[in-house]
């Protein structure tokens, strides 16, 4: 997702940081030694640079550390510190910068953060495109792993909590489908936050670019609100045709997570309670158990999406639902769902 700081319309700041509501369902971690890499989170602060830190990195340990065995973390663009004085093709390189000096100083026995997935237009001439790249490598200490240019674009985003920043077409520009193919050459990867109806494009690109490595990230974000409110079950029937299709490309890796955020269209963020890791298990599980059926454990990571899904359930609570959803499965292939495949795609070091 992207980072707050005033910049989603229906974001009431705060709302991520419940700790008095999430608590209200406790949980105690379950298989508590299960090593975990947690591919996709993020840190961010609201309103200007100087304003007090919402979810940095005292939050984030708070979280990694409640009670599962988080080792090794992804960070996740969000358009956080920016540098707004450098040329526009390099003010993302800002927050590449500042998140390898803030994975510099996490002290032993926290969660480290391994690695960086920046933010960088795909569109670019190809001179600044290989600049920008080049900046972000530089910034990123050994950290940078890839790029996220999200595509998320919806008809009526009045309606969303989170509307995406995406260009019709986005996908299927020719210039971002050669920066798509750019960052394949250079052995990076290319997250990919979109919707659900725009599954097309997403299978587009992925055939288009067959050489660079494409994380689909929260399930393609089914949403939950605004005209698609009440069909969810028709979006699931044929979203799992749509995952069935994607999963023929092998260049196509999978996140299993992101549901819990407001435009699903849960309620959870509304309700007195949160939700307990069995009620997640009970009305998302068929999402997962699809995906893992279609891509298998060695193409599918877990992840947390926090803070983001934090508006609605605490970190024990979700890890716990992950385990609860994979428990049928061997060790193998649990291992590679917490922590094996997230390393294996991003190139992360062992813990």
């Amino acid at each position: 997702m992207t980072q707050t700081g005033g910049r989603y319309p229906g974001w009431r700041p705060g709302i991520e940081l419940r700790d008095d509501w999430l608590g209200l369902v406790p949980e105690t971690a379950i298989d508590p030694h299960r090593e975990i890499v947690d591919p996709h989170h993020h840190l961010w602060r609201h309103g200007t640079p100087d304003a007090p830190a919402v979810y940095e990195m005292d939050a984030l340990w708070r979280d990694t550390g409640a009670g599962h065995n988080v080792v090794q973390t992804v960070y996740i663009e969000c358009r956080s510190y920016w540098d707004r004085d450098a040329p526009a093709h390099l003010q993302s390189v800002g927050e590449t910068r500042t998140v390898a000096q803030m994975a510099a100083q996490v002290p032993r026995g926290q969660a480290q953060i391994a690695g960086i997935i920046a933010q960088t237009e795909l569109v670019l001439p190809p001179d600044q495109l290989h600049a920008a790249l080049d900046a972000h490598e530089a910034a990123g200490n050994g950290l940078f792993k890839g790029i996220r240019n999200s595509g998320a674009r919806d008809a009526e985003p009045q309606h969303l909590a989170i509307p995406g920043r995406g260009v019709e077409n986005q996908y299927g520009d020719p210039d971002f489908i050669r920066g798509a193919a750019i960052l394949g050459e250079r052995g990076l990867t290319l997250d990919s936050w979109h919707y659900h109806h725009q599954h097309q494009e997403f299978l587009d690109l992925a055939r288009a670019v067959p050489q660079t490595t494409l994380i689909l990230d929260h399930f393609g974000t089914p949403l939950g609100v605004g005209r698609f409110k009440g069909k969810r079950d028709d979006i699931f029937a044929a979203w799992k045709d749509h995952m069935s299709e994607l999963a023929e490309c092998p260049n196509v890796m999978a996140k299993l997570g992101g549901l819990c955020m407001p435009d699903n269209g849960y309620g959870y963020m509304h309700r007195d309670l949160p939700p307990s890791s069995d009620e997640i298990v009970e009305t998302q599980g068929k999402w997962y158990a699809h995906m893992l059926d279609v891509f298998g454990p060695e193409r599918c990571m877990f992840e947390s999406n926090f803070p983001v899904d934090r508006t609605a359930v605490s970190y024990v609570v979700i890890w716990n639902a992950f385990k609860k959803m994979s428990a049928h499965l061997d060790d193998a292939a649990q291992a590679a769902l917490f922590s094996g495949t997230a390393r294996r795609v991003y190139g992360l070091p062992p813990a």
